[in-house]
């Protein structure tokens, strides 16, 4: 389904933001399990002391990346539109951010996914004004507690005022500060709530964690992901994006085409590799001890998520 949403009906549609919160009601909730907590403090703690770096993609688009997921900014009369919200504690240098580049007032917040990595933020910039849109199944997420079990600790409910006031199913199209952009829902891939944005006339498509740039994905098994959704998702992405297209991952450096093409064909050769591991009946640790992802690790093994977390996540979801 194709929805058209102009401005005033979106900011119609829109809570009204109130006063800036001095703390967030979810910054200062708890995770359940003490060293899921301690993770989640540090994250937080990180991102109050982390600068935003701002890369300018067009006239009016730029990429803002800090301590969680890369955030993008289009700014112009309409009001700026960012895309992500990082972490709580990283809302001030957030607006710092913005403030440097733009005068414009507040007017859009996108969520990619729900992932508290790029959603934390979201009370603290409602608060300052954004109106926050994403996929229904954010909302969703975000309304619930959360179980990143892969991680040892359960998110609280959203409160809120972090809570996407408008939301759509697979869709969206709306035009904003001269451009066109287009919203649409990957199917489970990283999550069962991806998304991902193009702007059209700057040719800038940020796709959230379907892509990390440069190292081995996280695959959020407990909340849809798949080996076999990402695959899909890159190449739904690699079907919009063409050869000039800016393309935003959510974590690692900006890219093209033909880097999230490299990224595609290791996870499809990592998957193939993996699945005929476990048809010949291999284990889990079986199959993590044949190292299947050998001959990519020294261009991938980059990040947090090891060759072995990789695999089993691979091993799981195919």
């Amino acid at each position: 389904m194709l929805e058209r949403l102009s401005r005033r009906s979106f900011l119609q549609l829109g809570a009204t933001a109130g006063a800036v919160a001095a703390v967030p009601r979810w910054m200062m909730a708890q995770a359940v399990q003490p060293a899921g907590g301690d993770m989640v403090s540090q994250a937080r703690a990180a991102a109050a002391t982390t600068p935003i770096k701002t890369t300018k993609l067009y006239d009016n688009v730029y990429l803002l990346q800090g301590a969680g997921g890369n955030m993008a900014l289009q700014s112009g009369p309409e009001g700026n539109l960012l895309i992500d919200a990082s972490f709580a504690t990283a809302v001030p240098k957030i607006r710092e951010a913005i403030g440097a580049v733009s005068q414009a007032q507040a007017d859009a917040l996108i969520n990619t996914h729900w992932h508290f990595d790029h959603t934390d933020g979201n009370e603290g910039l409602h608060a300052a004004g954004f109106n926050i849109l994403a996929h229904q199944k954010t909302r969703e997420r975000l309304s619930t507690p959360q179980n990143m079990k892969m991680f040892g600790f359960t998110l609280p409910a959203a409160p809120a005022g972090a809570l996407p006031a408008i939301t759509f199913d697979d869709t969206l199209h709306m035009w904003h500060n001269g451009d066109s952009l287009e919203l649409v829902h990957f199917d489970p891939a990283h999550t069962d709530t991806d998304i991902y944005i193009h702007f059209h006339k700057a040719d800038v498509l940020h796709v959230g964690d379907t892509w990390f740039n440069g190292m081995y994905p996280f695959i959020d098994e407990g909340t849809g992901g798949s080996i076999g959704g990402m695959i899909r998702a890159g190449e739904k992405a690699l079907a919009v994006a063409g050869n000039e297209t800016k393309v935003i991952p959510g974590h690692g450096p900006l890219g093209t085409k033909a880097d999230l093409q490299k990224f595609h064909d290791m996870l499809s050769a990592v998957r193939d590799k993996v699945a005929a591991l476990k048809a010949a009946g291999a284990s889990e640790q079986e199959a993590v001890a044949k190292k299947p992802t050998s001959e990519f690790d020294a261009a991938w093994a980059k990040g947090r998520f090891t060759p072995e977390m990789f695999v089993g996540i691979v091993y799981r979801t195919l």
